[in-house]
């Protein structure tokens, strides 16, 4: 359900072509994280000056804040071929190694969905990591041969959105960590502006506002509004994007000012109407709206709890005052009585 939103972070197959000819190609294009770009650009100078692979990078963070357009940039930017592949995809710890076995010297391999990786591969990982070494064993009983074979000094780049997921180990094993967040209301702009631009779309102050303020803050839902909102345009205007036309448009496609859509305020009238505000566990929640638990967790809370709409307690999730005035719901609850003692 949560990949067919049109607001979901998610990537979707409509969204390939367009993410290859929107996605920044340097730093410099890079709009926001202006942190992790700082560090980044560190560390690609101090390699290059080094002439040496640069150190294993984990980038975390929601889901289409662009860690993947970061690690394509940093192959770029050194100049080495980079090779793409996620944790589900590495099924076997041959998988692995025939990847790996690959790479040239400092070449970087990608690994989306890093926390997904199964044991046997991420403890093949360890000393290719570390030590930049395989050690394969051939054959079989007895007669099993264990050979040691040297690997070029490559980068492994990993990108999570649950970083809790990932075993000590193989974290301590990534030299850089950056966390990328939310980009803000100016990023947004700037972002709406840019690929506007590239997709040659018209559209005026009001209709960058009007899509950026409802894109979540993530490039790849503005990207994905600016094309539903483009459609609209051609079809009911003169194709140049209002503050009104994307008004219209985006109502149509039920999103409110703030980028909800129905699912997520579903969520929060369930907590709500349902459970008296909370607290209420997530398997609750989940199994009131029929979704799962884990996808609640990684693309509706992310952005309900940057808002302020709900919070996280020990005893579940609590819809917040925030959350009653949006929906202009009246917060009837009783203020918690002090306790004596």
């Amino acid at each position: 359900m949560s990949e067919e939103r049109i607001v979901s972070s998610k990537v979707r197959s409509e969204d390939q072509a367009q993410e290859m000819s929107l996605r920044p190609r340097t730093l410099e294009e890079f709009i926001g994280q202006t942190k992790a770009k700082e560090n980044i650009v560190i560390l690609l100078e101090a390699a290059k000056a080094r002439g040496d692979a640069l150190d294993h990078v984990l980038l975390y963070g929601p889901p289409g804040l662009g860690k993947t357009t970061l690690a394509h940039i940093i192959a770029r930017e050194m100049g080495v071929k980079i090779t793409v592949t996620s944790g589900p995809a590495l099924e076997r710890a041959g998988d692995l190694a025939a990847i790996i076995t690959n790479l040239g010297e400092h070449d970087i391999l990608f690994i989306d969905e890093v926390h997904r990786l199964s044991r046997p591969v991420e403890e093949r990982l360890y000393p290719a990591m570390e030590d930049y070494a395989l050690d394969i064993v051939i054959g079989k009983g007895p007669s099993a041969k264990t050979i040691h074979l040297p690997l070029p000094r490559f980068t492994v780049i990993g990108a999570t959105t649950r970083i809790a997921l990932l075993t000590a180990p193989l974290r301590e094993r990534f030299g850089v960590v950056h966390r990328l967040d939310f980009y803000d209301a100016q990023e947004m702009e700037q972002i709406v502006e840019r690929s506007s631009r590239l997709l040659g779309v018209g559209i005026d102050e009001g209709g960058i506002e009007e899509v950026s303020k409802r894109a979540r803050g993530t490039p790849r839902v503005a990207n994905r509004l600016l094309k539903r909102v483009r459609d609209y345009a051609q079809v009911r205007a003169d194709g140049v994007i209002t503050l009104k036309v994307a008004h219209q448009a985006l109502a149509m496609l039920e999103i409110d000012g703030l980028g909800l859509d129905d699912i997520d305020r579903r969520v929060i009238e369930t907590i709500i109407h349902k459970f008296d505000g909370g607290p209420v566990g997530l398997e609750t929640i989940a199994a009131s709206i029929c979704e799962e638990a884990d996808t609640i967790m990684d693309v509706y809370e992310p952005y309900l709890l940057q808002l302020g709409f709900i919070d996280r307690t020990p005893r579940g999730r609590v819809a917040t005052k925030l959350a009653y005035g949006h929906l202009g719901i009246s917060d009837d609850r009783e203020a918690p009585q002090p306790r004596l003692l």
